[in-house]
């Protein structure tokens, strides 16, 4: 390919990713992150799940046939800057069309969110996992690489439910580092940190019972986690930030009067 021709490619990678990255009008969440809370509740090592209202959001939404669309990792004051306003930078994430970024929590205060936990970890493992994201910071996703934008230029692809998750992975080079969530996998992979691994049996005949049954574990290759994968899996705690803070249902004011109905709300 000629000079002038990845020039093109990229100006056109860009000018995609931009669109892809619109709000649509009307995009609100259901409730506002706290984000006081979510500042106490979460801990370096914490993967925090964010429902995303883009464009790009709504195809990653459909293709995993889940809510959650974007994942970032928190790794604490490892990163060591803060932003214009003076937030410490708590949180390393993969944005289409910036690549590896480090971000501050409030970004996502009008975000649903959702805190994954891993379990037990290690601090030489969690050490490794924060070192492997804030070394990554500056990488930038090849905006010449256009077919891994295509797969996101129609809201609803139309996609067999068995091949959705396999679309994800499509691409040229580098797969998928337009997804947020397979640079997280990624470091967890390094510790040998189960997220979803694939589980084979093996039956072993025993003369004193019809069989013996070992589950292996296999690791997945960190190209096909989703972010939901992180919400699913049996290895990562949900850490909900308004029970943490000691919730008391007592505590709660209701209004006197009850809001409209469905019904009334649309006559």
């Amino acid at each position: 390919m000629t000079a002038t021709a990845e020039g093109l490619a990229d100006r056109f990678g860009r000018f995609l990713a931009r669109r892809l990255n619109e709000v649509p009008p009307g995009a609100h969440p259901y409730t506002h992150a706290n984000v006081a809370a979510l500042r106490r509740s979460l801990r370096p090592g914490d993967v925090l799940l964010v429902e995303g209202n883009s464009r790009v959001s709504s195809t990653i939404k459909y293709l995993t046939m889940s809510t959650w669309s974007h994942a970032a990792l928190c790794v604490g004051n490892a990163v060591g800057r803060v932003s214009a306003d003076g937030e410490p930078l708590v949180l390393v994430e993969v944005n289409l069309g910036d690549g590896c970024i480090a971000a501050p929590l409030s970004k996502y205060e009008f975000y649903n969110t959702r805190i994954c936990r891993p379990s037990h970890l290690l601090d030489a493992d969690l050490a490794r996992v924060i070192d492997f994201m804030v070394g990554s910071i500056g990488k930038r996703y090849d905006m010449k690489n256009i077919t891994d934008l295509l797969r996101y230029a129609l809201p609803e692809p139309p996609v067999p439910a068995r091949w959705r998750r396999r679309m994800l992975a499509v691409g040229s080079g580098d797969p998928t580092r337009a997804i947020c969530s397979t640079l997280i996998a990624e470091a967890f992979e390094r510790i040998r940190y189960p997220i979803l691994p694939r589980i084979t049996r093996e039956f072993r005949a025993n003369p004193r019972a019809r069989a013996h049954r070992r589950e292996i574990l296999h690791i997945r290759h960190h190209s096909l986690f989703a972010p939901r994968d992180f919400d699913l899996s049996p290895y990562f705690h949900i850490v909900k930030p308004t029970l943490e803070a000691g919730f008391d249902y007592r505590r709660l004011r209701w209004a006197e009067t009850a809001l409209e109905t469905p019904l009334e709300s649309a006559s």
